[in-house]
């Protein structure tokens, strides 16, 4: 048997993943430990575990960061609320909020001005969907899934638009928003596409590589949407078993019995160290020839959260 790894690109950190958690590590430069973080900075337990390991502290709610003391907010996001109950608190935040989740929320404030009902595509609970919800309560309705998109009942007579969750499945986002269009036709669209570059670039690499792929390995970990959507992805497109670990160890042997052809790919939110671990365990099991597919180039930057640059000018 002739066993071969396609190696998806582009995969791992995103633009604003990398921003977030670069935040922090600046933030522990600059402030000491411990600095605390409400939820998890990225939905990556690798991550996690290693910051706290140098005295980040994840906590639920800003009520449990002591007065005075450091918080940073997520890649995720969060509703004025929250920035409120951080300000009562005399918290200094580090908003380390991706820019393309900040789009999403200024498109809502936007439309909520302009009394227009939103139809939030997203998974409700996550972090990212309350806290865009959240920059208009009452006025923002949570379509989660095919099912909610061909069931939800708009405010008779309001105006509407559809907006996104950035992280979904592009191809089952269009199919709630084709679903959407075909109930009510008056419905608007967002100004952009909310989807992140990341996730769709991510996707398309996939796409490419799961019908020649008898196995597809995501590293990611299972509460992060964009890396289960690519388990989903590879699929759907055809790899015949698709996997999601967050360490090599995790991939059982019996995944790699008749596995010729091995697609591997991360999330957006996953350091490149756990896919360079799980090529070394594969090359262990005889999986040596490597050969990378690349979808597009990634290029985006984004600069670190004004208040990190203005106390690092000052530092």
């Amino acid at each position: 048997m002739s066993k071969k790894i396609l190696l998806a690109a582009p995969r791992g950190y995103c633009a604003g993943v990398d921003r977030a958690v670069v935040a922090v590590e600046k933030s522990l430069e600059l402030y000491g430990a411990p600095v605390y973080v409400r939820k998890e900075i990225v939905h990556n337990k690798h991550v996690v575990s290693t910051l706290e390991q140098r005295g980040v502290i994840f906590v639920n709610e800003t009520d449990e960061v002591p007065e005075g003391a450091t918080v940073v907010f997520s890649a995720h996001g969060v509703s004025p609320a929250v920035h409120a109950e951080a300000a009562a608190r005399n918290l200094k935040t580090i908003d380390a909020t991706c820019p393309l989740v900040t789009k999403v929320h200024n498109e809502v404030k936007r439309f909520a001005n302009e009394e227009t009902e939103i139809l939030l595509i997203g998974h409700i609970g996550h972090e990212e969907v309350e806290g865009t919800a959240g920059e208009a309560p009452g006025k923002v309705r949570v379509v989660d899934g095919l099912d909610e998109a061909r069931t939800i009942q708009p405010t008779p007579g309001k105006k509407l638009v559809w907006l996104t969750q950035t992280t979904l499945s592009v191809d089952e986002t269009m199919q709630s928003v084709a679903i959407l269009k075909e109930r009510f036709p008056e419905i608007a669209n967002p100004p952009s596409d909310d989807i992140c570059y990341a996730t769709q670039n991510r996707q398309e690499a996939i796409k490419a590589i799961a019908p020649n792929a008898d196995l597809v390995l995501v590293v990611g970990s299972t509460n992060s949407s964009n890396s289960v959507r690519l388990v989903e992805v590879a699929l759907e497109y055809g790899a015949k078993n698709a996997y999601l670990i967050d360490y090599a160890d995790e991939v059982k042997e019996e995944w790699l019995v008749n596995a010729e052809t091995i697609g591997v790919t991360s999330g957006a939110s996953v350091p490149e160290i756990l896919v360079d671990d799980l090529l070394k365990h594969l090359s262990a099991h005889g999986y040596h020839d490597v050969e990378e597919v690349r979808a597009t180039e990634e290029t985006l930057l984004f600069a670190l959260p004004k208040e990190l640059r203005a106390d690092l000018k000052k530092a």
